[in-house]
């Protein structure tokens, strides 16, 4: 990757690979292909060619909102397969402020190093995702005057990493170990991928909504509103007054959203991605010489029950760990070559489960 010959895929060729593993979620894989495209030829400009035009390309770190289930790890997962570039996922509610029980922020890091034999020139081109972002909102909109240990010193913390700075990182993940030697990173060229629910921030963006169409032509702008996924139209503004604090919001200039999976995308999940659910359990029972066939009506059953649950992709997964465990169960032990499922056995064992 230190070499000129670094060659990144165009935005098209990264859509495509995303496209073999993730359903719909068009925007969302359109937006993240050229964020990713631009990101990784900003390096090349900044840090590897030897031009200097006196243009430094900043970074733009990027914010996916989307209910639970509709794919934002796995978007963010694959793109770093692809290049081949060091991934880790972290979960922001578990780091507090400095001098708190809890993860430091600076303990991301640690996770990224590990990924790369703590190569820390490897490590500084690599993608971070923060799972849950969300979840260090502060809860109101005010600033905070005391001490707020998991949510806007959270996000303060946060910061610098976000932007760029150099970073000394604890390798085995920090006060444990108080006489390790630290490791520096410079943050500027990791690309940073935040996701979050962001659930209830709906309310935010409709009375934003509301107060943009006043006056005579509001019915034909209001009729126009897809009011059963307002996170849609999302804005700065909102994902400011749901609790994340301006310096943050501006840190992350790309913001995309993933819409929530309708029953036809949730059978598509199930069916067609390389890595769909339905050819890992083929696989499994395969293993064991055994042929899996699946009747229509069961997967129907399936995809309506991931539905009703409203778990998104999540939800398939573990409604098919329910119905097939007692198959896995005595199936290497039997002497059957095929193992067949209907819905009435899938609906027997939902409702034993």
């Amino acid at each position: 990757m230190a070499d000129k010959e670094f060659n990144v895929p165009k935005p098209k060729e990264i859509k495509a690979y995303l496209d073999q593993y993730v359903i719909g979620q068009e925007e969302a894989k359109k937006t993240l292909s050229v964020a990713v495209y631009n990101h990784y030829k900003r390096i090349i400009h900044n840090v590897i060619s030897d031009e200097d035009d006196g243009v430094e390309l900043e970074k733009s770190n990027i914010l996916m909102l989307g209910p639970t289930g509709t794919g934002k790890t796995l978007l963010a997962r694959t793109i770093a397969k692809m290049l081949y570039v060091p991934f880790t996922i972290v979960d922001a509610t578990v780091f507090t402020e400095a001098g708190y029980v809890g993860e430091d922020v600076e303990s991301i890091l640690s996770r990224l190093l590990q990924e790369t034999d703590y190569d820390p020139k490897t490590a500084e081109l690599g993608i971070v995702f923060i799972d849950e972002i969300d979840k260090v909102a502060r809860k109101s909109d005010n600033p905070s005057i005391t001490r707020d240990v998991s949510g806007e010193g959270v996000q303060q913390a946060m910061l610098k990493l976000l932007e760029g700075t150099v970073v000394n990182v604890p390798p085995y993940g920090g006060r444990k170990h108080p006489e390790q030697q630290f490791i520096q990173v410079d943050t500027r060229n990791i690309l940073f991928i935040c996701g979050g629910a962001f659930e209830g921030i709906e309310r935010h963006i409709a009375q934003r909504l509301n107060t943009h169409v006043i006056g005579f032509d509001t019915s034909d702008k209001t009729k126009k509103l897809d009011k059963d996924n307002l996170i849609r139209y999302v804005e700065a503004e909102d994902i400011r007054k749901y609790g994340l604090i301006p310096e943050i919001v501006g840190r992350l200039p790309v913001i995309t959203t993933l819409d929530p999976l309708d029953r036809k995308a949730l059978k598509r999940i199930l069916l067609e991605p390389k890595n769909a659910i339905i050819k890992q359990y083929s696989k499994l029972f395969e293993l064991d010489g055994i042929k899996l066939e699946i009747d229509p009506d069961a997967i129907d059953l399936i995809v309506e029950t991931a539905e009703k649950n409203r778990m998104g992709a999540r939800g398939l997964r573990a409604i098919c760990e329910k119905i097939m465990t007692d198959a896995m169960f005595r199936a290497p032990s039997s002497r059957r070559k095929t193992f067949r499922l209907t819905k009435e056995y899938a609906q027997q064992r939902l409702s034993a489960a």
